[in-house]
This record gives C-alpha cells, structure tokens and sequence, in this order.
C-alpha cells in the first residue's frame, strides 16, 4: 500500500468515527493537472487551497511570514528520492500557472496563450492536455443506471440534509 493511501486509510478511521475532516493540501495548479493521486492524497474532505494557484500559495505564505526555506523549497510528492514536481512535469509552475490562469480565468485559447507568454504552443497544449486526461480524477465515480432512480449525475439531493 502507498504511502499515501495508508495515510488516507488511517485519516478515514477517524473520520468514520465522527472526529473530523481530512484536510487536503492540494492546490488549484495540482487539482488541474491532475498531480494527485485520486484515492491518496485527492481523498479528502475538504481543500482550503484548493482555489489558488502554487504560485499563489508560495505568494500568501511569504506575505504570512512563512519562512524562506519552506516557501522556496520545491514541490515534491517524496515518493523517491530527488523527485520534484516540476521534474516530472517537465515546466516549471511559474509557466504552468500562467498556462492555466490565461485559459481558465480569461478563457484564452491556446494560440494566444502561448503568443501572450511567449512559449511554445506545444508547451501550452501538453500543459491543457494533462487538464483534459485527468478529469476523472476531479469527479465522482459514475454510477450505471439499472434501476429508476440510481445514484449518478441524474442524483440531485442538498449538499447538507437538515
């Protein structure tokens, strides 16, 4: 079993028991990408950062106080040793972040983007490709449809039941 997913595991005992919520660090950049893993660390409660962008979040702790060390020090999941995130991606989120912001806060399409940016249009498309390949990961499992009314996107209930 991952890491990651023992830590969830142990998170949800309490959880069951009515103790709390199991708070996400993810940010806006990695919920995007889909940098996450969906039943790991995506399996959480709530995301409080979860609207801002990693460079947003670096922005905040900094006006926060938070030291340099810890602001500075450059994402990683940790799953082996030297791993970055931006290693792995292959761009770093100063890009990855103004990527995402041009085409999902302005709804830029991609040629301008890359043109506003001035990257390579390649590099804007792989970056809304990872957007694209992972939207399962940002959605509830669908249900089949057997009986009348199932469990799905056809559900609507309240998000809390008074």
């Amino acid at each position: 079993m991952s890491g990651q997913r023992y830590s969830t595991c142990k998170d949800d005992r309490l959880t069951s028991k009515g103790i709390g919520l199991v708070i996400g660090t993810g940010d806006k950049s990695e919920l995007l990408l889909g940098y996450f893993t969906k039943y790991g660390d995506g399996g959480v409660d709530v995301l409080p950062i979860g609207g801002l962008y990693k460079t947003h979040v670096r922005q905040l702790a900094k006006y926060l106080g938070v030291p340099d060390r810890i602001v500075e020090k450059l994402s990683s999941p940790r799953l082996w040793p030297g791993q970055t995130a931006e290693g792995e991606l292959g761009v770093n989120y100063e890009t990855i972040d103004s990527v995402l912001y041009y085409r999902f806060e302005k709804w830029l399409p991609e040629e301008e983007i890359a043109k506003t940016l001035n990257v390579p249009r390649e590099m804007a498309d792989r970056i809304l490709n990872m957007v694209e390949k992972t939207q399962h990961k940002r959605l509830m499992p669908e249900v089949f449809h057997i009986g009348y009314r199932d469990i799905g996107s056809d559900w609507r209930y309240p998000r809390q039941w008074f």
